[in-house]
């Protein structure tokens, strides 16, 4: 059984306001000159840059092989919407598990961010994302609930396909530092909208080889089966469905206020006489 989720949140620290005002952030470099300095820390004024994440959970029955405690074995994940590398942006991601875990507060300090346990019990699950230095000082907190039984209890659990709970978020950083964004510029994780008139992207950063680390994409991912696909042409879709609605509805309105009209025109007629 599959459920979803989908919203857009703007921003770390506030996550259902606005973006984070970005700090201005000290490269580790050696002395560098006070003008190089100024220069990669520059905020692009009427630039923002928008990661779009997907964050969820993945529960497998355990069948014969359950217990009373050890029902279910789960993993709750943050992941790129397209299953891309989030590390270019994302330097830790902590879960907060329930007090009954041991060691319940887990960091994550590389991608893939990720997690797996085992129990038998359903409860919210605290995810704090930390960002690089020249991305943003403030942490972005994330609440999942995390999903053991399929919804419909009167059905029952397979031990070959599992309860998918995942949300559809976009982290919107507004106004970056000119470094942040010639460092992801050609990131497939990163979406840049339309730039302003006139605005010139700064020379782009030599992307790592990938070849000589360790991969942190979510592609190969032996649960990569079961994750829901997300994409703009979803949601524009949705949108156009949604549109059409409003414009039916709008239309039996017209419909209704025409006659309302001709009743009372009627009825002015008929006092005339």
């Amino acid at each position: 059984m599959t459920n979803s989720s989908s919203s857009k949140k703007h921003g770390p620290g506030q996550p259902e306001e606005s973006g984070p005002t970005l700090k201005l952030q000290r490269m580790k470099m050696s002395k560098p000159e006070e003008a190089e300095k100024k220069n990669l820390n520059k905020k692009l004024k009427d630039v923002e840059i928008s990661i779009p994440i997907v964050y969820g959970n993945v529960a497998f029955w355990l069948g014969k092989k359950a217990s009373e405690y050890q029902s279910h074995k789960w993993t709750v994940y943050v992941r790129g919407a397209t299953n891309e590398d989030l590390g270019v942006v994302i330097k830790r991601a902590v879960f907060q598990l329930h007090s009954s875990f041991n060691n319940p507060t887990r960091a994550v300090e590389s991608p893939p961010f990720e997690l797996s346990e085992s129990g038998w019990g359903e409860f919210e699950i605290a995810i704090t994302l930390y960002f690089h230095a020249d991305v943003c000082d403030k942490p972005l907190n994330l609440y999942h609930h995390l999903k053991l039984y399929p919804e419909d209890e009167s059905g029952s659990m397979s031990t070959k396909k599992p309860v998918v709970v995942e949300s559809y978020d976009e982290i919107v950083f507004p106004e970056p530092s000119d470094s942040f964004l010639a460092r992801v510029q050609n990131h497939p994780a990163v979406t840049l909208p339309r730039l302003p008139v006139g605005f010139t992207l700064p020379p782009p950063v030599p992307i790592e080889d990938t070849s000589k680390r360790k991969r942190g994409d979510t592609k190969d991912h032996p649960l990569a089966q079961w994750f829901m696909n997300f994409s703009e042409a979803d949601e524009l879709l949705q949108l156009a469905a949604a549109r059409q609605q409003v414009q039916a509805h709008i239309a039996k309105l017209k419909r209704q206020i025409s006659l309302i009209d001709g009743q009372q025109q009627q009825l002015r007629s008929t006092s005339d006489q």
